[in-house]
């Protein structure tokens, strides 16, 4: 009786023992190490179709874990990877898994870092360049506004890798292929629906929306195509607006073109973000055609887009006047049915510019053959009957320029390469020297502000010599207007032109010049040409707000067309056909020629550039009252330096005036 219940209780006993160690090693063995683990038992749990897996999420909040697509994982860049080659803390395959502190959480930056360093010790770095890219993303990624902390949750960054690219099923399709266009369609949903719904509702409504969204058009603008997928930076900053009239003109080549030509455009070529670019005309990401009634560039909006650059309210600006509503940002030369006056205008100035030219430089030419081939062969100079004056010729000097005209040349001089500098600076914006010369200069406000006072100056050296000259004139009783001592062209002129071109093919002799030679009076004239053209073309273009008030907005166009046209042709011609006249030819070597300088110049020289006056003086009895002494020598030394140091200054101007106009 006594036996058996202890038989009883070491069955029971032995029951536990078993059931105990059954269960001690059932955990044992569900603990597999993460080694073990492959993607088919990870996607066990964490299929799309299984499922969901609540999480610990911030501040103690359920959430629901990421599920992976299984499809969509296949087609990715990392379907051949193991799920344990990224998440390196799981440690085992629980259902809650242990995660081991030491090892950071899947990082896709340092894992693409640490892939590219091991490819390139293998030396396999040209085989899969394709990683390379992905790091050189990631750099600029970490320089990209998305990398900066987010406000809300400062241990976050604004946007994570995982958050656009999704790294479970993450490919880029094959161009071409439908699925890139799907996949190039998705893009304004990954960048909007999550971050940027605002944009993404104007995006949706406008023409690039309308294209992508609605025409499956792949060439439609997407975000990445204006912000970039890695270099994304805060569109507030200078770099990305002026950087972000480039990306507009990738597609708008044309329009980037006429842009560039206008005023705003040479500000922004240089540097400058303040003048109007793309997105303030046609907004950002709402942009519309130019005729939907929606649209801030449509004939009705015109002006209220203006006025928000074009205030009173900002410092330095004035209101817009009517005549902006009709300027043309993007008129061009070659559209006579749109942009008539520019057609005619650029027209009128390419003949003009052909004509002087293609006149001057054949003269130049000519001019330094004959004089080259009559140096060669000794012949003389033209006789002048002295009537038994007993002169020097090489130590008496005859007095051709007061002081008054030399201190007149010389701040001529200086201003106008001034204004070459500062002008061409702008006028040439595209070209590789300008945005140097304006950095150099203090920026295109300070710029802009050395070619107005450059410009004032230039109309007040003229204003007081044509007023000095006028008086003296009229008060003169002697005076002729079409005489040997006027600068007013006369026959004369036309006839030693056409004997100069006799003299170059040898078929007369060189004519004999009076005070004034017709090429010296064509560079005097040249001035009051273009004082009047470009003068008042820049004037206009300086006080917009008045210009519009009473002309239409075309004539901003057209100013700016010919005011840099000719300007582009007084510099070509000045450090050309006038140092060649001056200073270049057989006869003048070396340069320079210092007249200009010192005022004076030998008897022999002034009796070979000017035989006929010379003559006139003699006959007169008038040349003892113009001879003076010889300059000193520190005279001329110090002219020849002078001399020099322009011709330098004028051509190095001339160099960069060519290579601007070469790379327009």
């Amino acid at each position: 009786m006594t036996q058996a219940p202890r038989r009883s209780s070491l069955t029971v006993a032995g029951m536990f023992v078993v059931l105990f160690v059954l269960l001690g090693m059932a955990p044992a063995q569900a603990r597999m190490p993460a080694s073990s683990l492959d993607n088919t038992r990870c996607l066990g749990c964490h299929d799309s179709k299984k499922s969901k897996i609540d999480v610990s999420g911030k501040d103690g909040e359920r959430r629901a874990l990421s599920h992976v697509d299984l499809r969509k994982f296949g087609k990715g860049v990392h379907a051949e990877m193991q799920c344990v080659a990224c998440h390196t803390n799981i440690t085992d395959n629980q259902a809650r898994h242990q995660k081991n502190p030491a090892v950071k959480p899947p990082d896709c930056v340092s894992c693409h870092e640490s892939l590219w360093e091991a490819v390139k010790q293998q030396g396999k770095a040209q085989e899969k360049e394709r990683l390379g890219v992905v790091v050189k993303n990631i750099e600029d990624y970490k320089r990209s506004f998305h990398a900066r902390p987010d406000e809300d949750n400062p241990d976050k960054a604004k946007a994570s890798c995982e958050e656009c690219h999704g790294s479970h099923d993450f490919n880029v399709p094959p161009k071409g292929t439908g699925r890139r266009t799907a996949w190039h369609k998705e893009i304004p949903d990954t960048c909007g629906a999550k971050c940027h719904e605002d944009q993404l509702e104007s995006y949706a409504a406008s023409v690039h929306g309308e294209e992508v969204l609605d025409k499956n058009n792949m060439k439609g603008a997407v975000c990445t195509d204006c912000h970039s997928a890695h270099q994304v930076i805060n569109t507030s900053s200078e770099k990305f607006k002026l950087g972000n009239v480039n990306t507009c003109g990738d597609c708008h080549k044309e329009a980037l073109k006429s842009y560039s030509d206008t005023y705003h455009g040479q500000v922004n070529r240089l540097g400058g973000a303040y003048t109007a670019k793309c997105a303030d005309c046609h907004d950002s990401h709402g942009i519309r055609a130019a005729d939907d009634p929606k649209s801030k560039v449509h004939p009705k909006n015109r002006m209220k887009t203006c006025t928000k650059c074009h205030s009173d309210k900002k410092p330095g600006m004035h209101d817009a006047t009517p005549g902006f509503a009709s300027f043309g940002p993007h008129a061009n030369t070659h559209d006579l049915k749109k942009y008539p006056e520019m057609y005619i205008a650029s027209k009128f100035m390419i003949a003009l510019l052909i004509g002087v030219f293609a006149f001057f430089w054949l003269h130049s030419a000519l001019w330094y053959y004959r004089e080259w081939q009559d140096r060669k062969a000794s012949k003389p100079h033209h006789r002048v009957d002295t009537k038994g004056l007993q002169l020097d010729e090489k130590q008496q000097h005859f007095r051709r320029f007061h002081a008054g005209w030399r201190i007149m040349h010389l701040l001529f001089a200086l201003v106008t390469m001034t204004l070459v500098l500062s002008g061409t600076t702008a006028l040439f914006a595209q070209s590789f020297w300008a945005p140097t010369a304006a950095t150099l200069l203090g920026g295109p406000k300070m710029l802009g502000l050395i070619h107005r006072i450059a410009a004032a100056l230039f109309i007040a050296i003229f204003m007081i010599h044509f007023v000095y000259v006028m008086q003296k004139l009229l008060r003169s009783k002697t005076f002729r207007w079409f005489g040997p001592d006027s600068l007013v062209p006369n026959w004369k002129d036309l006839a030693d032109c056409v004997g100069m071109f006799k003299w170059f093919f040898g078929k007369g002799p060189k004519p004999m010049f009076e005070r004034w030679a017709y090429y010296e009076k064509f560079d005097y004239w040249a001035v009051f040409w273009g004082v009047n053209v470009i003068g008042w073309s820049g004037l206009m273009l300086a006080f917009p707000h008045i210009t519009a008030q009473y002309l239409p907005g075309w004539v901003f166009n057209v100013g700016t067309l010919v005011h840099g046209e000719e300007a582009f042709l007084a510099a070509v011609f000045l450090f050309t056909v006038h140092f060649f006249n001056n200073h270049f030819r057989p006869d003048k070597l070396p340069p320079p020629d210092v007249v200009m300088f010192t005022g004076s110049q030998s008897l022999g020289e002034f009796r070979h550039d000017h035989p006929a006056h010379y003559q006139r003086m003699v006959d007169s009895g008038e040349l003892q009252k113009y001879l003076v002494d010889a300059p000193s020598p520190q005279m001329r030394k110090g002219s020849v330096i002078l001399g020099l140091t322009l011709i330098a200054i004028g051509l190095v101007l001339l160099v960069l005036v060519i290579t601007g106009f070469l790379d327009g």
